[in-house]
């Protein structure tokens, strides 16, 4: 259950958590196959809240844009599921926490292509192949939607960012061809491969993102009307909690108590089910490929507030 957010205001309570968290030293890594994300300042540290009221409170580097990488798996999912009424995804794709590496070939080749969840790189692979039926520049089309839910013309593709990618991508080309040998993938490989790497190169600041999210905060409600049903919204959110973290959902959800998704260019957007969507950034990653920064953020955030699920 949420809760009403306790005294003192937002506004100063994100200033306290900019002041307590913004790193001081190097800690944490940067993925060593997406050579860009290391030329990031480590001290980068920003947080925004879109409150379903139409608020908006942010703090520190929150209008500084940065890769959204794999939190572009929530809104592709979410745009796979409007124009999905029979279902059929969910036959391509399962709901359940991997317990392995988000980029994992043995997996995949262990349950004969069927990727575990949609936000590991295997089940983004089949979810980008899925949207590719309507249109062949899925990225682009991602790109619309993020901006018409942001209410901003603000995001954009960092194509150079996404060559560099690319050419870093022979295990995501790995998964999309044991995708395509289990007949789990309609379009080729190196379609999809380069449209999901163009999604997760997309730019976008921390007040874009948490209003681009609010959507999952408001039953489903987006900008300009329905985006996806209550029901899937809930469902994404449930996602979002067993599997948005890597394999942290656990340690996640134990810490912040909320659904949340990660990326390795050091964001992650979380949703406080009819309140706000959250979305906090700081590039230096643990272990298991979160924010170091952003999740102790959270951490702390969900303490002062009471915001969490349980």
């Amino acid at each position: 259950m949420t809760t009403a957010l306790k005294a003192p205001p937002l506004g100063p309570i994100l200033d306290d958590i900019v002041r307590s968290h913004r790193p001081q030293r190097e800690a944490g890594s940067v993925p060593a196959n997406i050579p860009f994300l290391g030329a990031v300042p480590f001290d980068r540290f920003g947080i925004a809240v879109a409150t379903a009221s139409g608020e908006v409170f942010s703090s520190g580097d929150a209008e500084v844009p940065f890769s959204i990488q794999s939190i572009s798996k929530v809104f592709t999912l979410a745009m796979a599921l409007q124009g999905d009424r029979s279902g059929s995804l969910w036959s391509r794709v399962l709901r359940e926490p991997s317990g392995t590496s988000f980029n994992s070939l043995v997996q995949l080749e262990v349950e004969h292509g069927i990727p575990r969840n949609p936000f590991i790189n295997a089940g983004a692979l089949v979810v980008t192949d899925h949207l590719m039926k309507e249109t062949p520049d899925a990225a682009t089309r991602l790109l619309r939607f993020l901006a018409t839910q942001a209410a901003s013309t603000g995001a954009y593709i960092d194509e150079a960012a996404a060559a560099g990618e690319l050419a870093g991508s022979s295990r995501n080309l790995a998964l999309a061809h044991f995708l395509k040998d289990f007949g789990n993938l309609q379009q080729t490989a190196e379609s999809v491969v380069e449209n999901y790497v163009r999604q997760c190169s997309i730019m976008m600041t921390c007040v874009e993102l948490a209003r681009a999210g609010l959507f999952l905060a408001r039953n489903g409600q987006g900008t300009h009307g329905t985006v996806v049903s209550a029901s899937e919204a809930k469902r994404i959110g449930s996602i979002m909690l067993t599997c948005g973290m890597y394999d942290a959902a656990g340690e996640f959800a134990y810490r912040v108590g909320l659904p949340g998704k990660s990326g390795v260019g050091g964001g992650i957007l979380v949703i406080v089910p009819g309140v706000c969507a959250i979305c906090v950034w700081s590039p230096r990653l643990d272990a298991k490929g979160n924010s170091l920064a952003g999740t102790a953020a959270l951490a702390d955030l969900s303490d002062l507030t009471g915001w969490s699920v349980f």
